[in-house]
């Protein structure tokens, strides 16, 4: 009859039993209990969303023309999808934080780490490119070529980061070398301190040099710099190898599938390095490319209410005034629009010149319709053609940063030295919209108003002069400058 009474009992509190013995089991000491291979793993697919800790630079994760974008942002987003969750970025580090705070709060880091095997708690993923530290110096300082030469530099690099091992290494043999490392600076700020004679030279690596140089015309490529290291990503020890062997798993398929070879050549695989152009080929593109499209830059003049010869300007530092023009990252067509652009402003083919001309002139347009009424004259003709290369909110960042440092944020002089600001963690962590590569648009202004002036001094010159095109090259010195190309996205 008891045994009946407490069989009764249990099958009628069956659910509460379940209950209490989970969390007694819950509060017994799990130390020497073996971590399930997945726990982690496990955890992410539960919430749904992986959370990586970043930094907020070119070759990792940055906003660009066409929204997030950087080498590591690419991977990442993948690896996302790979799982079937959303990413959580944290892209507020530099590179001393980042290790920290996979430790304490997970899931991942991937943030040009270095793969460092000694360090504590932490697991590496397979390596996913090399990295080659390269010595880069001021120009005017001779001799640059071998490691005896930076003896009695003032020599810098970024803490944590992976290049200070090769200087460590290269002390052994010349004792008397010495750096300063910086916990708080990114590869452009250090480069601009080599640029600004603050240091003589710098020890970053070889892919970062490549993407920033060209906003650094002073500093030099010197030589390569001990043994390559790897480019990992970071997880957490400790909780499982799941979500490791998942990545390297990953990180393997995209290898091989080619997609990181892919990615990498996009990223890395081309010099950006400034080719000065001299003013002969802008004239013969002036005579043998423009007739061709200058009826429908001026149809597209009339209709936006713009000077034709500007939206000229803004075709040749684009493209070249090339309808086939295709940038890394996608941007095409003769005025470059992304798929975004193109697709808000109704353009179709964006390899169509009537449609590109027509859809750039008209998203010139909105941007400057869209800027505060405060904004006239020139300011906001320049400030717009800013915004077109770099997106109105990196453009409303700079005018917040010329604020901050007491200028007028409707004055293109002020906006556009604060524009390469947002290359400096110091300012850009101050903004809404983060890193941006502020010295492009800068540079992308200047080369449109020049463009636009020889295209305005050779229109007017031809009314006088039947032989302008001969006449030009050999008599006119003040055309005879060198121009900057655009700057592939």
């Amino acid at each position: 009859m008891l045994t009946l009474i407490c069989r009764h009992f249990i099958t009628r509190y069956r659910a509460y039993f379940a209950v209490i013995v989970t969390l007694f089991l819950a509060l017994i000491p799990r130390a020497t209990t073996p971590v399930p291979q997945g726990e982690h793993l496990a955890q992410i697919i539960a919430k749904e969303f992986i959370t990586i800790h970043t930094r907020n630079t070119p070759t990792t994760y940055y906003e660009g023309r066409q929204g997030p974008t950087g080498f590591e942002y690419e991977l990442m987003h993948r690896f996302a999808d790979y799982l079937g969750v959303s990413l959580n970025l944290n892209a507020s580090h530099h590179p001393e934080s980042v290790l920290p705070a996979v430790r304490e709060q997970g899931d991942l880091g991937a943030a040009a780490l270095p793969l460092l095997p000694d360090s504590p708690s932490i697991h590496y993923t397979r390596s996913i490119i090399q990295m080659q530290p390269l010595v880069v110096y001021r120009r005017g300082l001779n001799g640059i070529n071998e490691p005896k030469n930076l003896v009695g530099l003032e020599l810098g690099t970024l803490s944590e980061a992976g290049t200070s091992q090769s200087l460590l290494a290269l002390q052994r043999d010349y004792p008397s070398l010495s750096w300063k490392e910086s916990h708080e600076l990114e590869v452009a700020e250090l480069l601009a301190r080599v640029e600004n004679g603050t240091l003589d030279a710098a020890i970053i690596f070889d892919h970062q040099f490549r993407l920033n140089r060209l906003f650094f015309p002073n500093v030099e490529r010197g030589f390569l710099l001990g043994e390559p290291l790897s480019l990992a990503w970071a997880v957490p020890s400790g909780r499982g190898l799941g979500l490791l062997e998942t990545a390297n798993q990953f990180l393997q398929e995209l290898q091989e599938s080619g997609t990181l070879e892919q990615l990498v050549s996009r990223y890395f695989g081309h010099d950006d390095y400034l080719e000065y152009v001299g003013t002969r080929t802008f004239l013969a593109h002036l005579d043998e490319r423009l007739p061709t499209y200058s009826e429908l830059f001026k149809k597209a003049a009339r209709d936006t209410g713009f000077d034709w010869k500007l939206l000229a300007a803004v075709g040749y530092q684009e493209s070249h005034w090339d309808p086939n023009a295709v940038s890394p990252t996608g941007v095409r067509g003769l005025m470059m629009l992304t798929n975004p652009t193109a697709s808000e402003m109704g353009v179709a083919d964006r390899t169509n010149p009537a449609q590109s001309i027509d859809g750039g002139a008209r998203y010139l347009r909105s941007i400057k319709d869209r800027l505060p009424e405060s904004i006239v004259g020139n300011d906001r003709l320049y400030m717009a053609m800013a915004a077109y290369n770099v997106g109105l909110g990196h453009l409303y960042d700079a005018r917040k940063i010329a604020e901050m440092r007491g200028g007028n944020p409707d004055s293109w002089q002020d906006v556009r030295a604060a524009l390469p600001l947002l290359q400096q963690r110091e300012w850009h962590s101050q903004t809404r919209h983060g890193y941006a590569r502020g010295g492009e648009p800068v540079i992308y202004v200047r080369n449109i108003r020049r463009y636009y002036e020889m295209i305005e001094y050779v229109e007017r010159s031809r009314q006088q002069f039947f032989q302008l095109g001969q006449t030009l090259v050999s008599d006119e010195p003040l055309l005879l400058f060198d121009i900057i190309p655009p700057v592939e996205q």
